[in-house]
């Protein structure tokens, strides 16, 4: 991978990766809001309840895609960005430019969702 493009994945990831921790945070704000908020009837209850399994859920997402953006950025680190885990083939940098903290390539992202190993 040229060093541009290695750059430009870095500077992709790390923006992100800021976009993705303000969330964590506004989430975590709005959780304890809800919490601290008193329902008055079962329906404002069940609407708390359900706001904040959505918000759970979507910081869970957010964790989950922020761990793998850092393992990007470490790949970048130590040269082996792009590299699928699988296979030690490169990842086209079209899925890259989709999804720039994948961590298979196509062949081998399809393998490991059908649980073929």
């Amino acid at each position: 991978m040229k060093t541009s493009d290695l750059k430009f994945f870095e500077n992709f990831l790390r923006e992100r990766k800021k976009i993705i921790l303000e969330n964590i945070q506004s989430n975590s704000k709005e959780i304890e809001a809800l919490h601290n908020s008193a329902p008055s009837d079962s329906v404002d209850f069940s609407t708390i309840e359900i706001n904040s399994q959505i918000d759970f859920a979507i910081s869970a997402n957010l964790k989950q895609e922020l761990k793998e953006i850092e393992e990007s950025l470490k790949k970048i680190q130590h040269k082996n960005y792009g590299i699928c885990e699988s296979c030690d083939e490169f990842i086209d940098i079209e899925r890259l430019k989709v999804k720039p903290h994948a961590r298979y390539c196509i062949v081998c992202r399809e393998i490991v969702e059908k649980g073929i190993q």
